[in-house]
């Protein structure tokens, strides 16, 4: 049987009386997995991760840490756990080193330990650069060695490759494997990057309005999906293109410069097609994308 990191059960959650922010969430992460948790803005991807951190109080279900409840031993739980939540926490008008110093000291890590961490994020080199002059990227990286400075066993990221540029994401990516697979430590990652996030986990659950769609490993997803796939529309007009197909009661989405729908019938792309046309957007080219992740998860969303 598989040994769980983090499990939760029916967690729920409301921040007021009509506004339900989680409903029954049960999260089931194997320790040693790279678990992405994947759904829109606003699905209750950051607030399950407060939750589990104890950053927001819990109102109903349990939430079980390393096999312990995390309730009754939160101290000691925290101490095995790294995270970034939301935006990096960082003091700009110090180095890299001094933010690190600062901390290792609230830890009571060895003095060695912020030099260790800054090589292995790839910082160890920026000298007397303040951290407000950093990239995003390397701000993102500094935000992950300050979570790994006490060698916690467990990091939980809230969309660590949020606004990165395509080389920051694959720093950053390449980084959390190396994490993972080089130090054994098990990572629960939120994203809406589904591109980026299909190159990295072993494991995924997904979230919507609340609710917990899929949960188990990106194999068993793609084999749950076999008869997934995307339309995308390559026009002159986005904007209406979204617009015209929404009308028709169809989930669409504009990504990489492309309007992107779930599967749909041959004859409602000819109909799609046709009322384009009409409206006198130009149609460049309309194409299927079978199997990916972008697809499982529009056609999850979509039912």
């Amino acid at each position: 049987m598989t040994k769980l990191c983090i499990e939760t059960v029916n967690l729920t959650h409301k921040f007021s009386k009509d506004e339900t922010a989680l409903d029954g969430v049960s999260l089931r992460v194997p320790e040693g997995s790279i678990y992405g948790f994947l759904g829109p803005n606003g699905a209750g991807k950051t607030t399950t991760l407060k939750l589990i951190l104890g950053l927001l109080k819990k109102q109903h279900g349990e939430i079980t840490i390393f096999g312990k409840p995390f309730m009754r031993h939160r101290v000691e739980i925290l101490k095995s756990v790294g995270s970034m939540i939301e935006s990096p926490s960082i003091y700009g008008h110090l180095t890299a080193a001094e933010n690190l110093e600062v901390l290792r000291k609230v830890y009571q890590c060895p003095k060695r330990r912020f030099q260790e961490v800054l090589e292995l994020v790839g910082l160890a080199n920026t000298g007397d650069k303040r951290a407000g002059q950093f990239s995003l990227g390397m701000k993102q990286r500094l935000s992950i060695a300050i979570a790994l400075l006490h060698q916690p066993t467990l990091l939980i990221l809230d969309e660590p490759t949020n606004g990165l540029d395509p080389n920051g994401i694959l720093e950053v990516r390449e980084l959390l494997q190396q994490l993972n697979q080089t130090h054994g430590i098990t990572i629960l990652i939120s994203s809406h990057i589904l591109s980026e996030i299909e190159k990295l986990v072993t494991h995924i659950g997904i979230i919507r309005q609340g609710s917990l769609l899929f949960q188990g490993t990106f194999a068993d997803l793609l084999a749950k999906q076999q008869q997934t796939s995307l339309t995308t529309f390559e026009t002159d007009d986005n904007r209406q293109t979204v617009e015209l197909i929404t009308g028709l009661s169809i989930l669409a989405q504009i990504e990489q410069g492309k309007v992107v729908v779930p599967m749909v019938e041959r004859e409602m792309i000819a109909e799609i097609n046709r009322r384009l046309v009409h409206r006198g957007v130009e149609v460049y080219q309309i194409s299927r994308i079978n199997n990916n992740l972008e697809a499982i998860f529009f056609g999850l969303i979509n039912e």
